[in-house]
């Protein structure tokens, strides 16, 4: 049987009711307040991504120079290359990259068949082999030395393997190069089969990679270093579009965890804003090589510091 509830009782109730109430309003006053401290973010910036490149992160507040090193392996860690001959994986394209948040992104792209000379070591060898031997710490400070860099530079690496690049592209949702010739070549050795047209046309991951590694009989390394160069021009104009802003957090995050770099998730969103910011105005720049004496002479001397440009470029 259900109690009586009493005058008095149902006053105490009321009054209580009254309390509770008070506090609520209270409570939300309080959140509204706060509110007005740090509005709440948009949620549609938190649901489909940053809009703009300037939403991406925040910029760096000084230039900060990184090296790209294109692995010829297919994976990172992959204990062999994906070339002929085989064996441990060589950097198959590098690039000193400086990005700036107050102007242009410079690119300096290092010959890989350029002749350094190693303490110890009785005859020079290819800046390319350094990868297997050291890893992106000796490619650093051969690299540095070539250019000239001040102490302590490059401050960041990237070493991005071939199956990196391939997702790269992919999820970019292929990309639009026109390649300057028909590419045909194949070799079982490396399971390697490169069958490209010529002219405009839209690449998939697997395509571009085709794109890179073809080398033609004559000025193989300086043809494929233009090609680097167009490629790189239009993936960062593709990754600026908005709706491909808006995917890069989710791809830099699955690109990170294929690929070797010391470069934190919000250092390369930020680096990546600058960048993306500034990418109709990119600077390439190569290292000048000495012809080649005979043809089958694979390195090649660097010309004197005197014949070399300028790198990183001045702002005008």
């Amino acid at each position: 049987m259900a109690r009586a509830v009493t005058p008095v009782q149902r006053s105490a109730r009321q009054r209580g009711a009254i309390r509770l109430l008070g506090a609520g309003v209270g409570v939300a006053a309080g959140v509204a307040l706060l509110g007005l401290i740090w509005p709440e973010p948009d949620r549609s910036v938190l649901e489909d991504g940053p809009p703009t490149a300037e939403a991406l992160a925040e910029r760096p507040s000084r230039p900060l120079t990184v090296l790209l090193i294109g692995s010829d392996a297919d994976r990172s860690g992959a204990p062999s290359n994906g070339a002929a001959p085989s064996g441990p994986a060589n950097s198959d394209a590098l690039l000193l990259v400086q990005i700036d948040p107050e102007g242009p992104v410079q690119v300096l792209s290092l010959p890989i068949e350029a002749a350094v000379r190693l303490p110890g070591d009785a005859k020079p060898v290819s800046l390319g082999s350094l990868y297997q031997r050291g890893g992106p710490a000796l490619v650093a400070s051969a690299s540095a030395e070539l250019v000239g860099l001040p102490k302590g530079q490059p401050e960041r690496y990237v070493v991005l393997p071939r199956s990196a690049l391939r997702e790269l592209v992919d999820r970019l949702g292929r990309v639009e190069l026109s390649p300057d010739r028909s590419m045909r070549y194949a070799d079982k050795s490396q399971k390697l089969s490169i069958e490209l047209e010529g002219g405009l046309q839209e690449l998939s991951g697997r395509q571009v990679e085709q794109l890179l590694r073809f080398r033609d009989e004559e000025g193989g390394e300086e043809r494929r270093r233009d090609r680097q160069q167009f490629t790189l021009e239009t993936l960062l104009r593709q990754m600026g579009q908005s709706r491909q802003i808006r995917r890069l957090p989710d791809l830099v995050s699955d690109l990170r965890s294929q690929s070797d770099t010391n470069l934190t998730q919000g250092e390369a969103l930020s680096l990546l804003s600058a960048a993306l910011i500034h990418n109709d105005s990119v600077r390439f720049e190569r290292l000048l090589l000495k012809p080649a004496l005979r043809p089958e002479i694979k390195l090649r001397e660097l010309e004197a510091p005197s014949l070399q440009p300028r790198w990183p470029q001045s702002a005008l």
